[in-house]
């Protein structure tokens, strides 16, 4: 059994790994101030960015699902990995070789399931690569590549490989590496046989499919020889690692041009993302032997970050099929916020013929010479029909008028419109217009969400509400529109973000002067930690410290995202440290100015008065208090 990791390497993989560049590696992240970045959550779907990083410490956090963390965290959730395997892959990155309290250094039987498959799958990669380059049985497979115009410079970016015809020499050479036959059937990379595991994949063309942080996770093997009775093109089976539904090939190397040009070319195979890229369509990606679908679009989503000047570009054959294709593809339009377009390659010829026969400056060309996808589905359609009879041209109208109501953009919608009146040869533009414009109302009225039965034209959906810690029996509600539960948010946020501003001051400050459970609960979190004093010298530690000292999930979630969200002020210094320091500590003297005011009236002239003195005492002391925080701000604390 695996032995804890040394509490001294996993602060040192939390501080060699930024949150940042770990982040990066699965969506686009932008500036969103006070030091924040910000993005689409790779954990649920959303339109606009709810996700916030802070790089400075070393956490993540989303306002709308309400998942945070630090990095370790993050790995955890988007690659489903133990706390181990995540501790594990994040090392392996740092160049860290993590200690074991028991059992020693990191053994091979230590690590998680997944890293192991993924290393079987890394080492499996070079091995093809290795035999393409020098075996002669790989002969083939190195003709096939050249014949379509791939180098052996070409095949070493790609990570192209062969696997050799016999039964088992994968098999033979990942045992000798110190994998386990269960291992090797797992990650796919080979089968039960009559008298143990043989290889899956035999005398074929090996393409690596990579996740997009760059992990080999499965492979697409293309057939070389006739005497090979399989399909033509063979995929990695459903693994713990591999999901093709949730894989695009190409996304590892894409993914930075994608980020910074806003675009992403998407093509059927591998041979045509190879073509794309070395012809300069550095964006070009393809799924794995599956069709264009949800997962992948969510996986472009967060890199293009639903930016309106974003823009999928799908190619596709010009034959009956490829336009099959590109209409399901219009589908999906509506989940992206970006634009879609389509390139429709000429001759029936796919991106790695046509530079094959053309050249690169074709492929380029290719993708230039591209068509809003709307348009393309609409022409379609109309093509369909007779347009020489006013029954056809009803019958266009009536198929093609819903995909003119699906364009997001009603600038183009419009325009749209009245192009389909002239494709269909009606005079009246503004009947399709109109025509138009109803069915879009229509749809939005539909696709609302929240409304009760009856009342479609209720407002939209809300956005997320603050997830707040669930109150103590008898707690008071957390409600954010209070002006005392909005200061009492701002100060914990400096004392976890900036505690050099609040420190020692706000040590001193009790539980009860937090009004609201959850803050509350934080207060004593932070104390627990050993009070802002410790966040002086060690910021990310100071924080960790505190998510730690977290008694349960819940108060975790909020000091995390406490730590995360921005500050409301253009300058956050002293002075407005201070503020926010006078604002609790002056509204917890008021409530119990309060409180005594209404002991004294309840004690009555009756009272004891020794005991009715006291309590005047402290209500003229408490006053004078008030009296001095309101003239003197944080010098009288």
């Amino acid at each position: 059994m695996a032995g804890r990791i040394n509490d001294d390497d996993i602060k040192a993989v939390r501080d060699a790994v930024p949150i940042d560049a770990v982040v990066s590696e699965y969506l686009q992240l932008r500036n969103a101030g006070g030091g924040n970045l910000k993005g689409l959550c790779p954990f649920h779907d959303e339109k606009s960015p709810s996700f916030q990083v802070s790089p400075g410490k070393g956490l993540f956090h989303c306002f709308g699902c309400q998942e945070g963390g630090d990095t370790i965290a993050f790995v955890m959730k988007i690659d489903h990995l133990t706390f181990s395997e995540a501790v594990e892959r994040l090392a392996g990155t740092a160049g860290i070789t993590l200690r074991y309290e028991e059992g020693g250094y990191n053994p091979s039987h230590q690590r998680g399931e997944r890293i192991r498959l993924v290393e079987a799958h890394k080492v499996a990669a070079q091995y093809y690569a290795e035999q393409l380059e020098n075996s002669p049985e790989a002969a083939a497979g190195r003709t096939f590549l050249a014949e379509r115009g791939f180098d052996q410079a070409a095949a070493l970016h790609f990570g192209v490989g062969y696997s050799p015809q016999g039964w088992d020499h994968l098999t033979r050479f990942l045992r000798g590496k110190g994998f386990s036959d269960k291992e090797l059937t797992l990650s796919g990379l080979s089968q039960e046989g009559r008298r143990g595991p043989i290889d899956r994949f035999r005398g074929r063309l090996m393409w690596p499919i990579r996740d997009i942080s760059g992990d080999v996770v499965g492979f697409g093997a293309r057939k070389l020889h006739e005497s090979d009775n399989g399909p033509k093109y063979l995929n990695t089976p459903e693994t713990a690692i591999y999901k093709k539904s949730q894989v695009l090939y190409g996304i590892d190397l894409a993914k930075k041009e994608i980020v910074r040009t806003s675009t992403a070319v998407v093509v059927e195979g591998y041979t045509d993302v190879m073509a794309c890229h070395l012809a300069g369509v550095t964006t070009a990606i393809a799924t794995c032997g599956t069709a264009f679908g949800g997962d992948h679009i969510k996986i472009l989503r967060r890199l293009l970050m639903d930016h309106a000047t974003a823009e999928v570009i799908f190619t596709f054959d010009g034959d009956a099929a490829g336009q099959k294709a590109a209409l399901r593809a219009f589908e999906d339009d509506q989940k992206f916020a970006a634009e879609t377009s389509i390139a429709i390659t000429p001759g029936g010829m796919d991106p790695c013929d046509l530079r094959l026969a053309e050249g690169d400056a074709a492929v380029e060309a290719l993708v230039g010479s591209r068509t809003p996808l709307f348009e393309f589905a609409m022409r379609q359609i109309v093509q369909r029909h007779n347009l020489e009879n006013p029954a056809g041209q009803a019958g266009a109208l009536d198929e093609a008028a819903p995909v003119v109501a699906k364009i997001k953009n009603p600038a183009i919608q419009h325009g749209s419109a009245v192009q389909l009146a002239g494709m269909i040869g009606i005079l009246d533009t503004q009947f399709v217009v109109k025509r138009v414009a109803q069915l879009a109302r229509w749809a939005r009225d539909r696709g609302g969400r929240g409304p009760a039965p009856g009342d479609t034209r209720r407002r939209g959906p809300q956005p997320p509400q603050q997830a707040t810690a669930p109150a103590p029996a008898g707690g008071p509600a957390l409600h954010l529109r209070s002006p005392a539960h909005r200061t009492e948010r701002e100060l914990l946020k400096l004392a976890l973000q900036h505690p050099e501003l609040v420190s020692p001051a706000f040590d001193a400050y009790g539980m009860d002067e937090f009004t609201a459970a959850p803050y509350a609960a934080v207060r004593q979190t932070v104390a627990d930690a050993g009070g802002t004093e410790q966040g002086l010298s060690d910021g990310p530690g100071y924080l960790a410290r505190v998510r730690e000292a977290a008694p349960n999930d819940t108060v975790r979630a909020l000091v995390t995202e406490l730590a995360v969200e921005a500050i409301h002020a253009r300058t956050v210094d002293e002075i407005y440290a201070g503020v926010q320091l006078v604002q609790v500590r002056l509204r917890a003297v008021d409530r119990r100015v309060l409180e005594i005011q209404g002991t004294l009236t309840r004690l009555g002239q009756h009272a004891d008065p020794e005991r009715f003195s006291a309590v005047q005492n402290e209500l003229w002391v408490l006053q004078q208090y008030a009296q001095s925080l309101r003239t003197h701000g944080a010098a009288a604390l």
